[in-house]
Formats: structure tokens, sequence, C-alpha cells
């Protein structure tokens, strides 16, 4: 009888590869996810392998949840709210609520029922607040929440349940009845004349398979506590811009220039949301000035204990923004 495992988030990118990896393994999977499907038959490939359930889990009582959890094996907690939200000021206040506290109410509850395995999808501001301490990351509320909602994880897992963080970079790659993220850029470099980069601005970045096969190889390899951040390819940003460009078919220019030469017009933004009482959970002055920093991971600190493989991370890019553009036309 093969072991089950509950994705929290299975419908989205990263819970659908996951998915996609652990049946791939022999597992069996129950998905909880927020209605509604992106396609009703996005499970349909995986047979009797998936039951698929929309539901809030954070809406659920103690003891719903408990029956939800009786008979896993793991639990893959690929839910909660990223950087792209502006919440209401205190920005940590929101982050706390939406991603530490669900967190620990769901690994407490997971320790309760015998679960063995709880993997947390964590973000890779969380490694650069601990490992680029003169970034000052820890000031702000995403990343400091991030760091907190491994921490309270770890400690209900402690004794009983092993607990790891996947510290998560860009990721591209696609999936039915989903818009990718990356439209945002899209939408901000499409009709424009010029759209500057910063000197040696670079971040790490995957696929979603990677974080697929990575998400499952922290669940069988990882070792309580343990922070695993992932990484395929190092990601110029100018290089990242010249694609979308590129897909665009514009001739825009993308000029390198320091921070410090559009810092003053960031602020702005920043001022702008405070005036409306609203805070960024990284501030725009701040997430600007990290890309123009090296955010670059090397594969070898994860790759070998997770396993998981070499991909092609520009041909996902491509693949992904030729999606936005595909999808927008519908």
């Amino acid at each position: 009888m093969s072991q089950r495992v509950l994705v929290l988030g299975g419908t989205g990118l990263l819970g659908h590869s996951t998915i996609r990896e652990l049946v791939a393994r022999g597992y069996t999977v129950t998905s909880v996810a927020l209605p509604p499907m992106p396609t009703e038959d996005l499970f349909e490939e995986f047979g009797d392998a998936v039951d698929s359930r929309l539901a809030d889990v954070t809406e659920m009582s103690d003891e719903e949840v408990l029956e939800l959890l009786k008979g896993c094996y793991a639990v893959m907690y690929a839910i909660g709210a990223d950087e792209r939200v502006t919440p209401p000021a205190p920005a940590s206040r929101f982050f706390y609520e939406a991603n530490v506290l669900p967190t620990q109410r769901l690994a407490a509850l997971a320790r309760k029922a015998g679960v063995k395995k709880f993997v947390v999808y964590g973000s890779y501001f969380a490694e650069f607040a601990e490992t680029m301490p003169e970034l000052g990351l820890k000031k702000y509320g995403y990343p400091l929440t991030r760091l907190l909602q491994e921490q309270v994880a770890f400690a209900e897992g402690d004794g009983a349940m092993d607990v790891t963080s996947l510290r998560l970079p860009y990721i591209f790659g696609t999936m039915p009845g989903r818009m990718p993220l990356w439209k945002m850029f899209v939408d901000m470099i499409r009709g424009v004349e010029v759209f500057p980069a910063h000197p040696g601005g670079r971040t790490a970045a995957v696929t979603t398979r990677q974080v697929g096969q990575a998400a499952v190889g922290a669940m069988e390899n990882g070792e309580h506590r343990g922070t695993y951040p992932i990484s395929g390819y190092s990601l110029s940003h100018e290089a990242f811009y010249r694609t979308i460009i590129t897909a665009l078919g514009q001739d825009t220019q993308v000029p390198l220039i320091p921070f410090e030469a559009i810092e003053e017009q960031v602020a702005q933004a920043d001022a702008h949301a405070a005036s409306q009482g609203l805070e960024h959970g990284i501030p725009m002055v701040e997430a600007s000035r990290l890309r123009a920093v090296d955010l670059s991971i090397d594969p070898a600190l994860t790759q070998g204990v997770l396993g998981y493989e070499d991909d092609d991370v520009p041909a996902a890019i491509d693949e992904t923004i030729q999606v936005v553009l595909r999808d927008e036309g519908k």
C-alpha cells in the first residue's frame, strides 16, 4: 500500500508540480486547495492516485483537519501569502497572520495526527536574511515572518516529525488554467521605450519541475530543521527583461544604471503606499536595491541531498512568457 501525502495548495503552480512528482514516485495524494479549480480535468491524468478537495484549510475546525490528516505520511505546505501582496500597515502583522500562525497550527495538528514529514514552501529571502546580513532583510515584515514561519514549524516537529523548509527563488513554468505571475513584468515592459536594469543584478532561478523534485526530495531525504535554498540557474535581471522585450517584439532599451539613479523615484512608491495606510512586505526601495545585488545560489548546496535534476531554465522562461502572451489573447 502506497503512502499518502497531503498537498496544501495542490491546484497551484508549485503544488501541482509536487503532485506530479509524488505520483511518479508511487505516492497517493490528497490535494486541498481554494476553489475554483483552474481546469475541471486538472488531475484526470493521475486517475485514482489523487483525491482533490476544494476547501480553505485555515477555516476548517481542528477536528476536520485531524480527519483530513488521518493516515497521512507527510504534509506539503504550499500555501500562504507572498511579497507581491501589499497589505495594510504594519506588513509584519499581515504576514504573521497569513503565514506564521496557520503554519504553526497545521504543523501542530500534523504532529498530533502522527504525520512523519512536513515540508514548508518558503522564500529565498529567508536565506539571504541569514547569509547576507548586510542587506538588513530581517527588518522587513516579509523576510522576518518567513524566518519565523520556519522556526514555529520546526518547534512543532521537534521530537516527533521531521520538518524542512525549501527556500525558493524565481520560479518559471506553466500549468493548465493558471496565468503565470510573471505577467506583471510583461505588463510593466509592454509599450515602454526604456526599462533600466542595474549592473550586477542577478537572481537564482528554477523550473517548476525542479521545485517538485526538490520538495519530494526534502520529504524523503531532508533532515529535521533543514533549510534548503534551491537554484538551477543564475539569471541576470537584464537578460530577463530582454527575453520579455524580444517576446513582445519591441525595441525597448535596457540601459544599465546604478540603483541610486532611481532611488528617489522608487521611494515615492513607498510614500504613496504609506499615504494609503499600506506597507510592502519588503519596501519598494529595498526590493529595487536587491535587483542590483547578486542573489545567485550555488545548486551544489542542496542539489545532492534533495536530488533535483538539472533543467533548462532559459527554455522555461521563454515558455512562461509565451503562455502569458497567448493567454492574454483569450
